[in-house]
C-alpha cells in the first residue's frame, strides 16, 4: 500500500522480495523521491509494528533491507506470444537487487546508489557508506545508506564516522579503527561502523595492495 500510495507500480512478488518501479508506466520526473519516500515510510511501519508482530505470531523480529537505484532501462511487456509480464529490465534494475542484498553486510535497511542520491541528496538524511564492486559490475559505485529519523546522538556520530571513512579511504587503518571505536561507543549498534571496525583490524594486520578504497562484492 505505501509503494502504491507514492506512485510506485508493484512489478511483481519474488519470494520475499517485493519489486517495485517509479516513472512507469506513466512518466513521473520525482520519481526518485517518491522511491525514496515509500522505502523510508515502510522502515517507520515496520519499526511501529515490530514488536507487535514479534508477540502476536510468535517469530524473530522482521528486518527488511531495500535498494534504491536510478536509471536507464528497458520497460515494457516481457516474454511470448502465450504469456508475458509487464516489466523493466537492464543493469540499472540488477544494481538495485545488487544494493538490497548488501543490507545484511552493512546492518542497513535503506542502500542508494550515487545517481539516486544526487536526485534526491537535499530532500533526505544521509550517509556516505562506501565505494563497492558488486557482482556483474566493473565499475566501483558510491553508495549511501538513506537515514530514517536520526537522533541528535546519531547526528554526533555521523560526524565521527565521515572523519573515519576519510582516513579508512586514505590507508590510515590504524586512525580509522580509532575513529570507528569512538563511534560505537556513541551508537554500539551501528551495523555500518561495527563491519568498518572489522576491516580495519584486519588491514592493520595485513594491509591490502594497490588500496583504492573499494571493497569488492562478489555475491547477491
Amino acid at each position: 500500500d505505501i509503494i502504491l500510495d507514492h506512485k510506485g507500480l508493484l512489478d511483481k512478488y519474488i519470494g520475499d522480495c517485493i519489486m517495485a518501479v517509479f516513472g512507469a508506466p506513466l512518466p513521473e520526473p520525482e520519481h526518485p523521491r517518491l522511491a525514496c519516500e515509500s522505502a523510508v515510510e515502510m522502515i517507520r511501519f515496520l519499526k511501529e509494528n515490530r514488536a507487535r508482530w514479534t508477540e502476536e505470531f510468535k517469530v524473530p523480529p522482521l528486518n527488511i533491507g531495500i535498494g534504491i537505484n536510478t536509471g536507464l532501462m528497458t520497460v515494457g511487456n516481457m516474454g511470448s506470444q502465450r504469456r508475458f509480464d509487464y516489466t523493466v529490465m537492464g543493469d540499472a534494475v540488477n544494481l538495485a537487487s545488487r544494493l538490497e542484498g548488501l543490507n545484511k553486510f552493512y546492518g542497513t535497511n535503506i542502500l542508494l546508489s550515487d545517481v539516486t542520491y544526487e536526485a534526491v541528496k537535499t530532500q533526505f538524511p544521509f550517509r556516505e557508506l562506501d565505494l563497492v564492486q558488486v557482482k556483474g559490475k566493473k565499475q566501483a559505485v558510491r553508495i549511501y545508506e538513506l537515514l530514517v529519523d536520526p537522533v541528535f546522538s546519531k547526528e554526533q556520530m555521523l560526524d565521527l564516522f565521515s572523519k573515519a571513512l576519510e582516513r579508512y579511504r586514505a590507508g590510515d587503518f590504524k586512525e580509522a579503527r580509532i575513529l570507528f571505536e569512538k563511534c560505537l561507543v556513541l551508537d554500539p549498534k551501528d551495523g555500518p561502523s561495527n563491519l568498518f571496525l572489522i576491516r580495519c583490524r584486519e588491514y592493520e594486520k595485513k594491509p591490502p595492495e594497490d588500496w583504492e578504497g573499494v571493497t569488492e562484492f562478489r555475491v547477491k
